[in-house]
């Protein structure tokens, strides 16, 4: 007989944020997440920066401007601890439903008062954090607020159906970091989208360029999940009348959320306006068809041509040593812990992970 991939039903959320509201966020996604799993989802796919929501704001108004100002100090107020109270919830969420979910949020460092990262959150059906990643290229007014994020979290996470990655609106367009997730065997792929691009850079026009080409080069399953804009969105946004126009005129033409198969062929959407989940049922198999004829990842390659070496070293600000050292011995075991666990000390990285290119 063989061996036989198993069908996996997935789904894509397209919705809008309670924005800059951690709270109603996190239960709307919830919500969603249970939504999902009663609709037979086994893998479930949010929008970039879901919860609180996105610093859409520069695209309107001065970066130095004070309500740019008053607008990132409610995102950090608002942002996600890792773990928390919040990814609890959320854990609950999956747990409850059964699934697989992979969900985009605004993340700070446990804490901290500054710097956050742009995340996607990966949870397990037993209720677990079972992998969480960094954009690595903040994107236009996000390196505002953003800052970059490490080779650690690029890898996919294993899942009773295979690898499952998950990358951030442009880095799906990053054919380094695409080629890394292929060649660590990813199967299904979650790409987390806002809810818009500037006026001159249509959205729809990205997504679906950008992941028909993963999903064709890879010969994986695309997973795309978009964000909106909701009536609340624009009364924050828009600075002049012309913003106002232009949210409008993306709440009116919204949507785009689809399912993409491995021959870069849509399975399920786009999606039009609106809320909503997008389902399809995923044949793992057909992986194993496009892939006999080219695996870019694999014997469709020259490695002794090509290598792609992707560093998974974390980067450490603060470091201690030297008679700093001499007085942690002496503590208890908790505040070494403790003290350890804040100022991690210097330790030889095991080096960098090649992988055939």
């Amino acid at each position: 007989m063989g061996d036989l991939l198993p069908t996996v039903r997935v789904a894509a959320i397209q919705a809008a944020p309670v924005f800059l509201d951690r709270e109603a966020t996190t239960e709307k996604a919830s919500r969603l997440i249970r939504e999902a799993g009663a609709g037979g989802a086994k893998l479930v796919g949010f929008p970039e920066g879901f919860i609180p929501g996105h610093p859409l704001w520069y695209h309107f108004l001065s970066a130095s401007s004070a309500r740019s100002r008053q607008l990132a100090t409610q995102l950090f107020l608002n942002s996600v601890e890792v773990p928390s109270s919040t990814t609890d919830r959320l854990c609950s969420a999956a747990r409850d439903a059964g699934v697989y979910a992979v969900i985009g949020f605004c993340e700070r460092l446990p804490g901290k008062t500054g710097t956050m990262y742009n995340s996607q959150l990966f949870l397990g059906p037993s209720g677990e954090i079972i992998g969480k990643r960094q954009k690595i290229m903040p994107t236009g007014g996000e390196r505002m607020v953003h800052t970059l994020g490490a080779g650690d979290g690029l890898r996919p996470v294993e899942t009773e159906f295979g690898p499952v990655s998950g990358l951030i609106c442009g880095e799906n367009s990053n054919p380094l970091a695409v080629f890394a997730l292929e060649a660590m065997g990813s199967r299904i792929h979650v790409a987390s989208w806002p809810s818009h691009f500037s006026e001159t850079q249509p959205m729809l026009d990205a997504i679906e360029i950008s992941t028909r080409a993963l999903a064709y080069q890879g010969g994986v399953f695309v997973i795309n999940a978009v964000g909106l804009v909701s009536d609340e969105m624009i009364d924050v946004l828009a600075a002049t009348e012309e913003d106002r126009g232009f949210l409008k005129r993306r709440q009116q033409e919204s949507g785009g959320a689809s399912i993409i198969g491995p021959r870069g062929r849509f399975i399920a959407g786009p999606m039009g306006p609106g809320e909503g989940i997008l389902y399809a049922d995923l044949n793992l198999n057909e992986i194993v068809t496009r892939k006999v004829i080219q695996d870019f990842a694999g014997h469709y390659n020259r490695p002794d041509l090509f290598t792609l070496t992707l560093n998974t070293d974390s980067p450490a600000l603060f470091r201690t040593q030297g008679s700093t050292a001499q007085v942690l011995q002496v503590k208890s075991t908790h505040e070494q812990a403790t003290t350890e666990s804040q100022n991690p000390p210097a330790v030889k990285s095991p080096g960098p992970r090649r992988i055939a290119k």
